[in-house]
């Protein structure tokens, strides 16, 4: 019978969007009618062959090399969901990561993550269809490769990687979206504003599993969240943080008071970094 996690591990390797969207669903199927295993407990060994999987294209450049993308023509929007269709396709690896690579996990960690992985792929699909209505498709564009970096940044350790992926560089996004939104608004791309709407809401719950379950490691070993999140940060190189927040999404993605007190303060950096 089929493991989970080497399941998400070979889905993780294969190069081809459409092919790891549509596995990636079978295999949430096939995992909820008990027609997978959860071996928890095995250690699986990093592959020969590279992952992510990914296809030739898109060419991956410095941040600051990504064409700058205005709204006045069908290839400005495009553009900007091309962005978004590659966030997308990197959340949806890294949610893989987190199920193959740390063994040793409560089942609900597993679950929660393939979770996180379908919808993720979900918003890729939604994102890539409506760019092909522009007459583009992904691949067409340059992005850049920062959200997976600090994926590879934090293979050592499953804090670190709680701590600084979702809760920090997926967090970016809670406060990213509204204005991305406001853009699609106001060209009257009903569709765009739609599948923004959707990306936001489930992006909320994906936030609060990292928070979760970075919660839950720190309660394990009697960490202070905030105290172990500086020092990771630090130690990571977790990029700083910047205004504008969205605090009531960040309040319903489980960041506590204390938490959202200290966004953005200088002299606390390292606990208010992000993407």
């Amino acid at each position: 019978m089929l493991e989970l996690r080497e399941a998400c591990l070979a889905i993780l390797a294969s190069t081809d969007p459409q092919t790891k969207v549509s596995q990636l669903q079978q295999l949430f199927d096939d995992y909820h009618r008990q027609h997978v295993t959860l071996d928890s407990g095995r250690g699986l060994d990093v592959p020969h062959i590279g992952i992510p999987g990914r296809p030739i294209k898109p060419e991956l450049v410095p941040p600051l090399q990504v064409p700058k993308r205005k709204m006045d023509s069908r290839e400005g929007r495009a553009s900007l969901l091309h962005s978004l269709a590659h966030i997308e396709f990197n959340a949806m690896n890294l949610a893989l990561d987190a199920i193959w690579r740390f063994p040793n996990m409560p089942d609900q960690y597993y679950e929660d993550w393939l979770k996180v992985a379908k919808e993720e792929a979900y918003h890729f699909s939604l994102v890539n269809e409506h760019m092909q209505s522009f007459g583009f498709t992904y691949g067409d564009f340059p992005a850049h490769n920062s959200l997976w970096e600090m994926v590879e940044r934090t293979t050592d350790a499953v804090i670190a990687r709680m701590a600084l992926v979702p809760r920090t560089m997926e967090a970016r996004g809670l406060d990213a979206v509204p204005s991305i939104r406001d853009r699609f608004k106001q060209v009257k791309d009903e569709r765009a504003v739609e599948i923004l709407e959707i990306i936001l809401h489930d992006e909320i719950g994906h936030v609060l599993i990292g928070n979760r379950w970075f919660n839950f490691l720190c309660e394990k070993d009697l960490l202070s969240p905030i105290a172990v999140y500086r020092e990771l940060a630090k130690k990571y190189r977790a990029p700083i943080l910047k205004p504008p927040f969205n605090l009531e999404a960040r309040q319903q993605a489980g960041f506590t008071a204390e938490e959202l007190q200290l966004l953005g303060q200088r002299e606390d950096c390292h606990f208010t970094h992000s993407a």
